[in-house]
């Protein structure tokens, strides 16, 4: 069940492109929140209908007043608008929302992120309590977003860059199979970002026989299903919004060739 809340914004900072804030959010991680990978819907200014689907990078429940931190990009009016928004100011904010990655704290987990995709895997790190390895990727090394956090945060931390400015000089999928080939003992791999890279991920992980569950959140639109944006293809013929079935799924329920 999401809760609407009035939320301060606690503080703000620029991540390379990104904006990462963090928000006072009342009592919504205790009353709403089901795990890492789930979202936020925000309203982005009077004069705009739908609010914005924007992901949970990290959560924390406290007293008075719950924790979450998000991290976006400016892709259109709505975002614009978020981003000009200054500590102190309040937001309107729903949650959580969508259904996350399904894993628990005792689990291990290879992580992937890929560009804006790496924020919502924070959740996974913190949630597996330091047992699981991070790989980030991104274009260069301007788009290598919060490792810090996730060195604190995870056993080991890799880094894949397209022009190799940071860590390894080529794709994300190819330090998973170099991972998987040293260390097969993964209860899952966990994966957001481009689709191209979730769907040679899931590749890798089925070759290693590892469960692979991949978040789609890239491709949302308005949050609520009904911009048909974020439409998937699945492998039994039907097509499921990310917003209101995902943002997480089974990477063998995937149509990655639609």
């Amino acid at each position: 069940m999401k809760v609407e809340r009035k939320c301060k914004i606690i503080s703000k900072e620029m991540l390379g492109d990104a904006v990462f804030m963090v928000l006072s959010v009342g009592d919504m991680v205790r009353k709403t929140c089901k795990g890492p990978g789930q979202f936020v819907h925000i309203k982005c200014g009077e004069g705009l209908l739908l609010r914005r689907p924007i992901s949970i990078s990290s959560y924390m429940p406290g007293m008075p007043d719950d924790l979450i931190s998000i991290v976006f990009e400016v892709r259109g009016e709505g975002t614009q608008w978020l981003a000009e928004r200054q500590e102190g100011e309040d937001l309107d904010v729903l949650g959580f929302a969508g259904n996350g990655f399904p894993i628990a704290p005792k689990h291990r987990c290879l992580l992937v992120g890929g560009g804006i995709g790496i924020p919502p895997m924070r959740g996974c790190a913190q949630h597996t309590m330091g047992k699981s390895t991070a790989i980030l990727a991104g274009r260069n090394a301007d788009k290598i977003i919060l490792k810090n956090c996730f060195e604190d945060e995870c056993a080991k931390v890799m880094v894949a860059t397209d022009d190799g400015s940071m860590g390894y000089h080529g794709f994300a999928d190819a330090l998973v199979r170099q991972e998987l080939e040293q260390d097969s003992n993964y209860d899952y791999v966990l994966a957001c970002g481009p689709k191209p890279m979730l769907r040679n991920i899931a590749k890798v992980a089925e070759e290693f026989g590892i469960p692979c569950l991949v978040s789609m959140e890239e491709r949302m639109g308005c949050g609520v299903g009904a911009c048909l944006v974020c439409a998937c293809d699945m492998n039994d013929g039907s097509r499921k919004h990310v917003c209101k079935d995902g943002p997480v799924f089974d990477s063998k329920e995937v149509d990655w060739n639609a």
